[in-house]
């Protein structure tokens, strides 16, 4: 059976014959029932279009194009690797590889060039071994389809990241359940995710919720990319997840049929993290990105400070310099936030997200709310106050919390 079945290196004559200018095709088994078991992903330089294959799809598919419209194609089985290779003048080689553990071996030892990928290596064989709360082993029906996770419930390799990250942000979720099922006196928990994208961590939280857990929840994806959405939706629909939905929509102005108990923004530009409060949920759970509110602000301060030779003595080695001002206008933000969530009643934690070498974007607010009714006019946080009024700042937050 063909588990993988990659195409590059385009021949002139790939438009004509598929109809789109394809750079890269790339083909996997997902689903073990249903008439169409391979997914297809293929890339122009602008876009990726998604579609199905039945097994007789396939096998005419690699007919018509190996060494072809593609002048390299990868074919993997259980068993072996076959490559169809094309030269310039149209001649097509065939070269067969068997799979096999010394294979693989001599493979990532050729890899090793000195002791530091060594350690690193060991490093991630080591983390292999943690109890996930989506453990490793038993294939799972999304992982696998999303392309994460073999049939057989192995992790691909250049996804490994990607599964701990999902497994992580789990661990935030779960910490703060008991919590939250417990103000909603055993309805149906709702949870909202913005700036879903392909949704890796909207399907695994429906996941773990509704299969580990137990626990009746409906969610729904919300992204701006049209195509995305209906991705998305095409990818629940397959995999039968009800109580999962997915909707184009902005998180400053949608508008829910039932309001969120769970907000969850992973990467969320800008702003886009703040409007996670106005809906007056029960639990926040954002990685805040691309944050240019408050360094625009100070731009502009900087500009009249200096013109007016008015700089804060305190602040001006951390306004100096572009790269230093513009994390520390990141990091100022997400202190304000913690500090009038605080005072609007939530329980702020500011959490490591991820390792600082997957990504610099690595804190996560998590802010849980410890009294429904309690008083957004309390006194305190003057930190906040007085940190802002020197920095000549005033964060969307601020405002949409009323405070």
């Amino acid at each position: 059976m063909i588990i993988s079945a990659t195409f590059s290196k385009p021949s002139k004559n790939c438009a004509e014959t598929l109809g789109k200018p394809y750079t890269r095709i790339k083909i996997r088994y997902a689903h073990s029932s249903g008439k169409t078991p391979y997914f297809a992903e293929s890339f122009t330089e602008t876009q990726a279009f998604h579609s199905q294959m039945t097994e007789a799809e396939l096998d005419e598919f690699i007919k018509e194009n190996a060494g072809k419209t593609f002048k390299n194609c990868v074919i993997r089985t259980e068993s072996e690797e076959t490559t169809i290779l094309a030269n310039k003048k149209g001649e097509i080689t065939t070269l067969k590889k068997k799979i096999t553990s010394t294979n693989v071996f001599s493979s990532q030892k050729n890899s090793i060039k000195n002791a530091g990928t060594a350690m690193n290596i060991l490093s991630k064989s080591a983390n292999r071994t943690k109890n996930y709360l989506i453990p490793e082993g038993t294939p799972v029906p999304f992982l696998v389809l999303l392309g994460i996770m073999t049939p057989e419930g192995k992790i691909i390799s250049s996804k490994y990241d990607k599964f701990r990250q999902i497994n992580r942000f789990l661990e935030f979720l779960d910490d703060i359940l008991p919590a939250v099922t417990g103000q909603i006196k055993g309805r149906t928990l709702r949870i909202a995710d913005f700036g879903c994208g392909k949704s890796y961590l909207t399907f695994a939280v429906h996941y773990f919720l509704t299969e580990i857990k137990k626990i009746d929840a409906e969610i729904i994806g919300l992204d701006l990319k049209r195509d995305v959405i209906e991705y998305c939706s095409r990818t629940a629909e397959r995999l039968n997840l009800k109580g999962l939905s997915f909707d184009t929509g902005n998180i400053a102005d949608y508008s829910y049929k039932n309001e969120p108990d769970i907000v969850i923004t992973l990467h969320a530009c800008d702003t886009a993290t703040d409007y996670a409060v106005k809906h007056g949920c029960r639990a926040i759970l954002s990685v805040p990105c691309c944050q240019h509110e408050l360094n625009t602000q100070l731009d502009e301060n900087k500009k009249r400070w200096k013109a007016e030779n008015t700089v804060p003595q305190e602040f001006e080695p951390l306004l100096k310099y572009g790269l230093i001002k513009e994390r520390f206008a990141s990091l100022a933000t997400d202190a304000l936030r913690a500090e009038y969530l605080e005072k609007s009643g939530y329980s702020v934690q500011i959490l490591e997200f991820i390792d600082m070498e997957h990504t610099p974007k690595n804190l996560l607010i998590r802010a849980l709310k410890k009294n429904p009714s309690a008083d957004r006019q309390n006194p305190g946080n003057t930190g906040a106050k007085s940190l802002a009024e020197r920095l000549n700042v005033k964060p969307k937050l601020k405002k949409l919390l009323e405070i």
